[in-house]
């Protein structure tokens, strides 16, 4: 390992700026087919590749988009292309250059020391630096300020470049300096940004430095920021060179994809709690539903989160009940989905028409539309059957409830319960063999279950949230039986004369 500059000049080591750097390690990359950005999904085709484009034109980068639309982890994913260690002055606190030092200590160390001067070795996980955008920063925090204590220790004048106590960002020289939520900071904080990145000087307190700083700049925002809580001023806008869109998942497989790759599940969970294909994109498509409804703020956005913490409370749901239950093993069941609810209401914004529904009422709705959405992929559609002489396959089912029976299911049924209960409605198990062939008898009966709430969606069957499950009834029935207990209430009795 080198330890002096008479080492390093030996060894031929030449300087490079971060952003050549980062060029350089993506060329090889690129040229190699290795996979860059790992854990990033869903973005091969738009965002990597603006991404790349940014990197290899030497830009600073503004990642733009919604929250829960993995833009901190791409920023963070960057200090993958840089080199693995680089040379620093020994003893400096921004990591001078030992060919190319900018500092007051570099500099005075290398004219005492000259080729003997010690060279220190910086690890590229240490050359990432990240702030999150608050209303509390300050220029000091970013760019530094006087050090008063400083001054006096050493009797210096603050004409001394050696009383300034450098911020995050000087200290992130040869490095990549990420910003989060850029809107949120002050505006005469982002002035003080633009000017290093033009000027390349930073200026504390009246105290002007010429301080040609390396480092790779990227910022996250999101576009609703720009109108509720500031925006990016325009010189700072116009120096950043390269303005990358991010977007959420574009279809339900990559959107399972990266919930199954973020949820943390524990080994016993994986191992004693089947969850099949069908709920999970039952989940995911309540996010798709989520994106689209007139009761969410879309401009705030439907964060990927929701899916991974919903996936999370589906398996925890169905392990609650397996051990209530006292079971060895268990399968989620639609009736879990009551469970996610609670990831549903903390991960969405209201606007006023939501607000008046309420976030429960809201959130059921999501589980509502993507049931019905997902039923037609997988038996016929119940308002299409209506609407031909084709025979309804349903009819049985219908029947059994237009008779009178109820059907209810709670989360404290054991499997074997829940099992006893569906093959007790006929029909039921002759319309899932009917259209699916090959399934195991948990998969039977998941999907019994989904005839009833499918049904309920279309409007066949009349389906109530109780405590722990859902009752399924006749609908005209249950209609029928609502006004008469109305008409009921409305009937004036003595009472009402008193």
């Amino acid at each position: 390992m080198i330890k002096t500059l008479g080492e390093l000049k030996a060894s031929g080591y030449k300087s490079k700026s971060v952003k050549e750097e980062l060029r350089e390690n993506l060329i090889k990359q690129l040229k190699s087919k290795e996979e860059g950005f790992e854990g990033v999904l869903g973005y091969d085709e738009t965002v990597i590749p603006e991404l790349q484009t940014a990197i290899l034109s030497r830009h600073n980068i503004l990642l733009l988009g919604l929250r829960g639309q993995a833009k901190t982890r791409i920023a963070r994913l960057m200090v993958n292309l840089l080199d693995e260690y680089i040379p620093y002055v020994e003893g400096s606190e921004i990591f001078d250059d030992p060919l190319n030092p900018i500092s007051w200590f570099a500099k005075s160390e290398i004219a005492a020391k000259g080729e003997d001067t010690p060279i220190a070795w910086l690890h590229r996980s240490e050359r990432y630096t990240e702030k999150l955008a608050t209303p509390d920063v300050t220029v000091a925090d970013l760019v530094g300020d006087i050090d008063p204590i400083k001054a006096a220790t050493l009797k210096l004048t603050y004409n001394d470049e050696r009383v300034i106590h450098f911020g995050l960002i000087p200290r992130a020289h040869r490095g990549i300096f990420v910003i989060n939520e850029l809107p949120d900071l002050q505006a005469r904080i982002q002035v003080a940004l633009f000017n290093m990145l033009q000027e390349k000087d930073i200026q504390i307190r009246g105290f002007k430095l010429r301080l040609p700083l390396d480092i790779q700049f990227v910022f996250t925002a999101n576009p609703e920021d720009y109108t509720n809580r500031g925006s990016i001023v325009t010189p700072l806008k116009d120096r950043i060179e390269s303005q990358i869109l991010t977007h959420y998942p574009k279809t339900i497989d990559v959107s399972r994809a990266i919930t199954f790759q973020e949820a943390r599940l524990s080994p016993q969970q994986k191992s004693l709690i089947e969850v099949d294909g069908l709920l999970k994109n039952l989940i995911e498509q309540v996010a798709f539903e989520a994106r689209k409804s007139e009761f969410i703020d879309q401009k705030s956005g439907v964060s990927a989160r929701l899916t991974i913490s919903a996936y999370e409370n589906l398996v925890s749901t169905a392990e609650r009940r397996m051990l209530i239950s006292e079971e060895e093993k268990t399968f989620a069941r639609i009736s879990d989905l009551i469970g996610i609810i609670p990831a549903i209401t903390g991960k969405i914004e209201l606007v006023y028409e939501g607000e008046l529904e309420g976030p429960i009422h809201v959130a059921n709705k999501l589980i509502s539309n993507a049931i019905k959405t997902l039923f037609a992929q997988y038996f016929p559609d119940p308002e299409k059957i209506k609407k031909t002489k084709v025979t309804n396959p349903y009819q049985d089912i219908i029947d059994w409830f237009t008779a009178g029976n109820k059907l209810d299911i709670n989360d404290a049924l054991s499997t074997e319960e829940y099992a006893m209960i569906l093959n007790h409605v006929p029909g039921l198990k002759t319309v899932v063999q009917e259209f699916h062939k090959k399934l195991s008898d948990n998969q039977k009966l998941l999907l019994m279950e989904f005839v009833l709430h499918g049904l309920a969606e279309y409007s066949q069957l009349n389906k109530n949230i109780m405590n722990g499950g859902f009752a399924f009834s006749d609908m005209f029935g249950s209609l029928f039986n609502s006004s008469f207990e109305q008409d009921e209430d409305d009937e004036l009795d003595d009472e009402d004369f008193r």
